[in-house]
């Protein structure tokens, strides 16, 4: 018998693989992180043997889901500037508050309290956006989930860092810091071409390619930004990008709601990246992405629920319903952007975006990060279609188990890696002081 550290015996597995295959009554044998075989249960059983077996009777069995852009520790700041504007709701509610409160301690303990709900949601890697990202690592090693973090980049002193300099040398400490760790990666990102100059564009782009690693900025988010753009640089956003040269593979672009076929076609050529983000977009009035367009262009689209100041929450599950039937009822067709291409887009498509190539997809040799879903519930009974129920039936709390890196992070619904009560009470004490702020 071959030993393995963990065999998750039973259950259905979705393997996201390129067939979209699926396994009945199947296993999976995990060690060293790795997931080393998948098969049928008798197969896994016969040839494998752990000190832990996970019973997956009765459950979907699937790769854990990637939140393609969040700002996690803005968790402290849900709720706190609802039903306005894009640019009103960040120059007179998020920017102000952020420069009251903001610090390492917050995003500390607003990452970790992200991470507790992603978790009991089901994601298992994030890509997160925001200041004091050194802490929000720290956070997310703790919890135990995969993660791409970049500190945010301005041309104007953000709570992190007076001048654009500051942050780009930010940036690189934290590339060569965790360049060696299994489950933080850093990227270089600016935060927008309306507050970024051409010369931080370039010098973030410059730091990117220096060390490998992707960069990414929010882009054509609603038609205000569009303008402002146009005067800020005096031309329109992807002749910009493509001056500048940063259009490349390592391109990631958050929203892409004003996108249009040209851009697209731009895009194609350069292999860049596009993260959709239905449920944001769609509070803040921004608009309908065009991402059944991009996907015909072969271009890769993950998911992502952006910040919870602006969605409000991190569950992509529901993001991946909306995204679904939001296109479907723009276009008029209920055959667009079917529950296949919503999962994919959530997991291995996900992962293709952000350029991991390792997880996404349940397949010897992938990283381990798994979650199990049961299914013994009225609201999820019966049970038709696999990917139809996952899109439109499952929500984040039939999540039950969550592995990452062949670590459970979550068992029965018990979180393991986070002191959840605590980690509430210390927000709380945060959003006492953000109150207070916002009133004075």
């Amino acid at each position: 018998m071959i030993q393995a550290d963990t065999i998750i015996s039973g259950g259905t597995i979705l393997l996201l693989d390129e067939k979209d295959s699926i396994v009945k009554d199947g296993a999976i044998a995990v060690k060293g992180g790795m997931i080393a075989a998948v098969g049928s249960r008798a197969e896994i059983e016969g040839k494998y043997q752990a000190p832990e077996i996970i019973p997956a009777q009765g459950s979907l069995v699937m790769p854990g889901l990637i939140n393609g852009h969040t700002h996690a520790a803005m968790t402290c700041f849900r709720g706190i500037a609802d039903d306005l504007p894009l640019l009103q709701w960040l120059n007179d509610f998020i920017f102000p508050a952020e420069a009251k409160n903001l610090g390492p301690e917050l995003v500390y303990w607003g990452t970790m309290l992200a991470c507790a709900e992603m978790i009991r949601s089901g994601t298992t890697t994030f890509t997160d956006m925001y200041l004091f990202e050194d802490e929000a690592a720290q956070a997310a090693k703790e919890a135990g989930m995969r993660c791409l973090l970049g500190e945010g980049l301005f041309d104007f002193p953000s709570p992190n860092a007076k001048t654009p300099a500051e942050g780009l040398q930010y940036t690189e400490r934290m590339l060569k810091k965790w360049s060696a760790d299994p489950l933080v990666n850093i990227f270089v990102v600016p935060h927008s071409l309306y507050t970024c100059s051409p010369p931080l564009l370039r010098s973030a782009s410059q730091l990117a390619r220096e060390y490998g690693v992707p960069l990414a900025t929010h882009l054509l988010e609603n038609q205000e930004e569009r303008a402002i753009i146009r005067n800020k640089h005096g031309q329109d956003a992807i002749p910009l990008l493509r001056e500048l040269g940063l259009l490349e593979s390592r391109f990631i672009a958050f929203h892409g709601v004003l996108l249009d076929d040209a851009d697209i076609r731009v895009f194609s050529e350069h292999d860049a990246r596009v993260i959709h983000h239905p449920e944001s977009n769609m509070k803040l009035a921004c608009g309908i992405a065009p991402i059944p367009e991009l996907l015909k262009a072969g271009i890769p689209v993950g998911l992502g629920t952006d910040g919870c100041a602006s969605n409000n929450n991190l569950d992509l599950f529901g993001e991946m319903d909306m995204a679904a039937k939001l296109h479907k009822v723009a276009r008029l067709d209920p055959t667009v952007m079917d529950s296949r291409t919503v999962l994919r887009m959530a997991t291995c498509e996900g992962a293709r975006a952000l350029g991991f190539d390792d997880t996404g997809v349940i397949a010897p040799g992938m990283r381990a990060d798994i979650i199990l879903i049961g299914l013994n519930k009225p609201h999820l009974t019966p049970l038709y279609n696999e990917y139809s129920h996952l899109v439109y039936t499952v929500g984040g709390a039939d999540v039950d188990t969550v592995m990452v890196e062949g670590k459970l992070l979550m068992k029965d619904r018990v979180l393991l890696t986070i002191n959840e009560n605590e980690v509430m009470a210390r927000v709380n004490e945060f959003a006492r002081g953000i109150k207070a702020s916002l009133a004075g």
